[in-house]
């Protein structure tokens, strides 16, 4: 990944982020820059492999770790961290930030990123960054908990990139998905999105009991079904609340609405 060179200032407090999402650590790494000039970043990863080296090469004292990173997330870097440095929670998902805080973790930043949540987290840090970092194991091993396949584990947000920005969809706000051969359509009631994530693995991720596929192009939110009719062509059509578009059932998924 991406080592920057920063001077070597004694005092000096070097940080490294962690996020699988290029826009989001250049976000990050921006109003890091723009709030705490004098923090140097030293390094951009997009999951925690490597973790080790990294804290070999740079001696980082600080680590901003998306909780939920492809391949090895940041919990597991966390664990390789211990206590070699500070470690600030990123993530999508409140109910996990939450908790690393009250555990006792530096602090927690929740994606999208607010200048003044960041401004405090950041005045949180320079007070405790000279102290020897706290236990983490036992948070680390709670959180991991909810990370298991037995648990709830469902997608609750859709990162859908407009134009230089990332966009953070809760999937409850979504009424359907549809693809073609490149991309995948998340529409809501206000706008739409594009996304590249094909059906197959939206599938794999979505709560069974909300979403249910309906064409093999064709995911839709059982909430936001107002009803269903029979075209012309004796075909299952579904009108949507907030939404003027139809969607086509195709036959092998008509069973799904026998009883409605």
């Amino acid at each position: 990944m991406t080592t920057f060179a920063a001077p070597q200032t004694p005092g000096r407090v070097s940080a490294v982020i962690a996020d699988d999402e290029p826009l989001l650590r250049a976000q990050l790494r921006a109003r890091l820059e723009r709030l705490w000039p004098e923090l140097a970043i030293v390094h951009e990863m997009e999951n925690g492999r490597d973790v080790a080296r990294v804290l070999d090469d740079h001696a980082p004292s600080l680590f901003f770790l998306d909780i939920h990173m492809p391949g090895v997330n940041g919990l597991e870097a966390a664990r390789s961290i211990g206590s070699r440095a500070h470690v600030v929670f990123v993530t999508a998902f409140d109910q996990y930030a939450v908790e690393a805080f009250e555990r006792g973790a530096v602090d927690y930043l929740l994606k999208p990123f607010h200048e003044e949540r960041l401004a405090i987290a950041i005045e949180r840090v320079k007070e405790r960054i000279t102290g020897r970092p706290p236990p983490i194991e036992r948070l680390v091993e709670s959180l991991a908990a909810r990370f298991s396949p037995q648990g709830p584990g469902h997608l609750r947000w859709i990162k859908a990139s407009v134009g230089s920005h990332v966009r953070l969809i809760p999937v409850e706000e979504v009424l359907f998905f549809q693809s073609d051969d490149k991309y995948t359509r998340v529409v809501t009631a206000e706008a739409e999105s594009l996304i590249r994530k094909p059906i197959r693995e939206l599938l794999d991720e979505l709560d069974p009991a909300r979403f249910w596929q309906v064409h093999r192009a064709t995911i839709v939110n059982v909430d936001a079904i107002a009803s269903v009719r029979r075209s012309l062509k004796d075909q299952a059509e579904i009108c949507l609340r907030d939404h003027g578009e139809t969607l086509v059932v195709s036959r092998a998924f008509t069973h799904l609405f026998k009883q409605m």
